[in-house]
């Protein structure tokens, strides 16, 4: 988790996972003390290095200053709808619009998905599991970073609730379980397929691919 959150502060993460560690330091203030101490040292480490030309300056600076200010990808009326109450805005600006919004498809009794399209080399994930569901027993052929925005799930790791950060790769065979009581919403980014395990997870694998 440290180096994730160290290159979310030197700025060298993909949109998709930019978009979930923001997330994960909106829900959990402990996070971040140690990316604004990461922050801080970066910026230390610039004032101190060696100054840098830069060329053709006063143009760069001229099409600085004349460009259209950014729009927000959040619409006005989302933004002044209570259904975002307890949405991390980070995920918000990534998806353009409030997660309730988003169109989620069943693909298991008590799970529902809906893909992100994304430009950066990642498959990004919204999760909706009802309280109870178990997952399908899977590992993976690269790696996958999962927040908790609502509820919270169990697998062979640990317990992790809303804010908390699960980060799995090839080494780990898991099945993740919404707990009791109330529906798991996540979202999930991962550099590469992953794999279902167990008799009928490989049988299933000839036609289900992430």
């Amino acid at each position: 988790m440290d180096a994730l959150l160290a290159a979310y502060a030197s700025g060298g993460l993909p949109k998709s996972l930019h978009a979930l560690v923001g997330s994960h330091l909106e829900l959990n203030p402990d996070s971040r003390v140690y990316v604004h101490a990461l922050e801080t040292a970066l910026a230390s480490s610039v004032d101190e290095g060696e100054p840098v030309i830069v060329k053709n300056r006063l143009a760069r600076l001229d099409e600085i200053f004349s460009a259209e200010p950014v729009k927000s990808r959040v619409s006005d009326d989302l933004v002044s709808d209570n259904s975002l109450a307890g949405e991390p805005r980070a995920l918000r600006h990534f998806l353009g619009r409030s997660i309730e919004a988003m169109e989620f498809r069943t693909v298991l009794p008590g799970v529902k998905e809906c893909h992100i399209e994304t430009d950066d080399g990642t498959t990004a994930i919204l999760y909706r599991i009802r309280g109870g569901k178990k997952m399908p027993q899977h590992t993976h052929e690269g790696s996958e970073v999962t927040l908790v925005i609502r509820g919270a799930f169990r697998d062979e790791s640990g317990y992790y609730g809303r804010g908390a950060v699960a980060i799995t790769d090839e080494d780990i065979d898991h099945t993740p379980v919404a707990v009791e009581g109330e529906e798991c919403l996540c979202f999930a980014v991962t550099d590469a397929p992953l794999r279902l395990t167990g008799p009928i997870g490989k049988y299933l694998n000839r036609f289900i691919r992430h």
